[in-house]
């Protein structure tokens, strides 16, 4: 009798936490999608992103996309890294963390949140526009010109096309990625974990919906996420924690 309660209690809570992750998914692409600001802002912002990396001499979004598109099947394997790479990818490390590894799991979904509230604030304060919608720039969005598989995985309804500062697409791969890395022992999985994350911030910026600092600041937001998650997470830990003393639980004095 007790196997199966305990098996009904481990069924309930991972239902219960896989629905807190759809519903906090569901809340970031509602909300992100009301928070449309005006393209002259967007841009505006864009324009001085642009002319900060250029005074860095990082902006290389015009060169890398022409260089891009002179090898062949690159431009259809970034679109394909752009779009599967992501929620896919998300999605599967979730579940497998969810089933094996259910602190990883609520570690990296608070995380996420954070994370999320970071990636709301930069939206609603400051808007950019990526550089598909810059009339300055030379590029292409290859992902709306190539394939129809993104409306499908991200309907435009949940779209916001000014929230490309920061890239959570680069910063949210990063986590799966630290996530893989940190629970896997296989070499093929860790070695993915480390080149995933790097691939997803390059196809950002060949399909142009992204600049090269865009993917820097959603790691940065990403990794600042995790590290308040983990704060969080020892301190509830450390609440949890009977007193001690020498090893030993603390025994309450008799009268």
């Amino acid at each position: 009798m007790r196997a199966w309660t305990t098996l009904l209690r481990n069924v309930i809570e991972r239902s219960a936490d896989s629905l807190i992750v759809l519903f906090a998914i569901f809340i970031y692409f509602f909300i992100r999608g009301l928070m449309i600001s005006s393209y002259e802002l967007a841009v505006e912002h864009a324009y001085a992103l642009l002319r900060f990396e250029r005074a860095l001499g990082i902006a290389w979004e015009e060169n890398l996309q022409a260089w891009a598109h002179g090898v062949p099947g690159l431009i259809a394997a970034m679109n394909s890294i752009y779009i599967y790479g992501h929620w896919p990818v998300i999605a599967l490390t979730l579940i497998w963390l969810l089933r094996s590894y259910r602190e990883s799991f609520r570690l990296v979904r608070m995380a996420m949140v954070i994370s999320g509230l970071i990636g709301f604030a930069f939206f609603a304060l400051y808007p950019m526009a990526p550089p598909r919608l810059m009339p300055e720039l030379a590029v292409v969005d290859t992902i709306m010109r190539d394939t129809s598989s993104y409306r499908v995985l991200q309907p435009p309804m949940f779209t916001n096309p000014y929230a490309a500062m920061p890239s959570l697409h680069v910063g949210w791969n990063l986590l799966m990625g630290i996530m893989i890395y940190r629970n896997s022992r296989h070499l093929f999985w860790r070695a993915f974990a480390v080149v995933m994350p790097v691939l997803m911030w390059v196809a950002t910026v060949l399909t142009a919906n992204h600049f090269v600092l865009d993917g820097l600041v959603g790691s940065i937001v990403a990794l600042t996420g995790l590290a308040i998650a983990g704060w969080i997470s020892q301190r509830r830990h450390s609440d949890r924690a009977p007193d001690s003393f020498s090893g030993h639980p603390a025994i309450a004095p008799t009268s």
